[in-house]
């Protein structure tokens, strides 16, 4: 919304004051105070991607440290996908009805005490539970800063434009998190809790002052079944996924929190059809586009971060490989994100987001492909593994903006957090769930010390192929058959 307008029009108001194009007459180029908003939200989105990449660098030393079991230890990064993917869809929706900078700022805060506290305790117990809480923070942080943005930028060239800087900062963040992961690592492991801290606070700061304020929804917000039984039940899907690979899927407890979970979610549904004003209006999913982009980001995101698990298991545990030597492996998909991305803005506006998104997907398809072609039983890096990266990365690149933009055009900007939030919790619990079954199929195939034969990790190869190849086909066939229509008639 403009920032001088905050509560009425805000989409009109942002028209006013922010270019479409570089060639737009100067009077109309965003304003310092506007790229100062955008500079917070970039801020917020580079902290969940460094917090991210630079504790699962420093999962073994705090295993030394504290003394926790390998069961244990995943649960720092199991809490925090829990508190993350189980409440987003309710976080973007509450940022609409109780407003937009309100709900980013409290959380924001509540990310920074959960950040200092993670970095004191020496409990692990406590550990988890501020990751916990981190992700809850992060769960209204994220999807509250894609909906300020996309109704402080009006959809088209501008928006675009604001996507496309958004995403390198969370592609900066999260490669940033794989160096420093490994080089505070070696200072202390709670270093790479606390330094996000200060970065938190200066974001916290420049947002009461920047951000504008903004009124609450007038309708909705009284719905309390619906949050009770969304929240309940995406919490416990979310659980469910993670936990699995551990239990077992086929566990009593496993299948009980299962049902329970469809359970609930079924009951949210059957209530959201029923009651006069709901919390979330389940029409929006009768838009094709947009469920075109939720189902894309769960294949972009399902199969990339499970590919990248699989290659730090085999590089660190099976080759030896330092983290910060993984870390450098890796980073070339993530230099070729931060580097593209402030170009996809004007790609879009030229091409169009599914032009793009099917791009993205044939680039991730061809980089697992080649991979499973090459790799035989040791994977040489040089042939093999940067290639692959290069083509996952091209294919991150284009896709990630893309569908952002995808998922939320036409939409409101009284839902715009929630547009914000269905996708990004389709990306969360997608990725939760498509790495939960590649861990079973490489941890049936036997332990990652076992040998340095990398055959143990082809089941999870082909599934991510899989995942990728079927994200492609459902951007693919449906623009094949409308193709076909139009030269049939």
């Amino acid at each position: 919304m403009s920032i001088t307008e905050a509560s009425t029009g805000p989409a009109r108001a942002a028209t006013a004051t922010i270019p479409s194009t570089a060639h737009e007459p100067a009077a109309q180029r965003w304003t310092p105070r506007l790229w100062g908003v955008l500079a917070v939200l970039c801020t917020v989105l580079f902290l969940d991607g460094l917090d991210v990449s630079m504790v699962g660098v420093a999962l073994p030393s705090i295993g030394t440290d504290l003394g926790m079991s390998t069961t244990s230890l995943q649960w720092i990064v199991n809490g925090y996908v829990l508190g993350y993917g189980g409440l987003l869809l309710l976080g973007g929706r509450t940022a609409d009805l109780l407003g937009r900078r309100k709900i980013f700022l409290i959380a924001l805060a509540v990310f920074a005490v959960a950040s200092l506290v993670g970095g004191l305790v020496d409990d692990g117990t406590l550990l988890i539970v501020t990751r916990f809480v981190k992700g809850l923070a992060a769960a209204f942080t994220a999807p509250t800063a894609m909906s300020i943005l996309t109704t402080t930028f009006p959809e088209g060239p501008a928006r675009n434009r604001a996507l496309s800087i958004f995403t390198v900062f969370g592609a900066s963040g999260y490669s940033s998190g794989l160096i420093l992961g490994g080089l505070l690592t070696s200072l202390g492991w709670r270093w790479t809790f606390l330094i996000p801290v200060p970065l938190a606070l200066i974001a916290l700061a420049a947002g009461l002052a920047l951000i504008p304020r903004d009124r609450p929804a007038a309708g909705g917000g009284h719905d309390l079944v619906g949050a009770a039984t969304l929240t309940g039940g995406m919490l416990l899907a979310v659980y469910t996924v993670v936990s699995a690979p551990d239990r077992g899927w086929l566990d009593p407890v496993t299948l009980g929190s299962a049902l329970v979970a469809v359970a609930l979610l079924v009951a949210f549904v059957v209530t959201e059809n029923r009651i006069a004003h709901p919390l979330i209006r389940l029409g929006i999913l009768r838009v094709g586009s947009i469920v075109r982009a939720n189902l894309s980001i769960v294949a972009l995101m399902g199969s990339y971060l499970s590919f990248q698990f699989m290659m730090t298991l085999y590089l660190q545990n099976t080759q030896g490989w330092s983290p910060l030597k993984v870390a450098l492996a890796l980073l070339p998909a993530g230099l070729l994100v931060a580097f593209t991305s402030p170009l996809m803005g004007g790609l879009i506006n030229r091409y169009g987001t599914q032009r793009l998104i099917n791009t993205a997907m044939a680039s991730l398809t061809l980089g697992y492909v080649w991979f499973l072609l090459t790799s035989g039983t040791v994977p040489h890096y040089l042939v093999t593994v940067l290639p692959t990266m290069l083509l996952l990365g091209g294919g991150f690149a284009f896709g990630f903006s893309s569908i952002m933009s995808q998922a939320t055009e036409g939409i409101d900007d009284s839902e715009q957090g929630l547009a914000a939030g269905l996708v990004q919790t389709s990306g969360q619990v997608g990725a939760a769930l498509v790495l939960a079954v590649v861990t079973a199929l490489v941890t049936v195939t036997g332990p990652a010390a076992a040998t340095a034969d990398f055959g143990q990790y082809h089941p999870g190869i082909n599934l991510v192929t899989g995942v990728a190849l079927a994200g492609l086909l459902l951007n693919v066939v449906p623009l094949l058959n409308r193709k076909r229509r139009l030269a049939a008639a």
